[in-house]
């Protein structure tokens, strides 16, 4: 199952993170409410699902825990990023 998760995710982080939080129980012991995880599933979904995959371990996050997390905020810069030289080359 979780070959198929990660297929998923690759595809889609925002579906991924979904599945996540329908099927477990991960995104509400690494969040304590609902509006959070809803904006990082809308604006920053690498990030988030890194945050939660992460927290899951038991006990505090390590340094390897908030490298995924850094990761995840690059790779989300990075898509808006693209997104917005994109459109500015639709522009022009």
């Amino acid at each position: 199952m979780g070959c198929l998760f990660l297929l998923v995710t690759i595809l889609s982080p925002r579906l991924g993170l979904f599945l996540l939080w329908a099927f477990t129980n991960y995104v509400d012991r690494a969040f304590s409410g609902w509006f959070l995880p809803l904006l990082g599933l809308i604006f920053m979904p690498w990030t988030t699902l890194f945050y939660v995959l992460a927290d899951v371990a038991p006990g505090p996050m390590h340094v390897a825990g908030w490298i995924l997390v850094g990761i995840g905020v690059l790779v989300d810069v990075s898509a808006h990023a693209q997104a917005a030289a994109r459109r500015r080359m639709a522009t022009v």
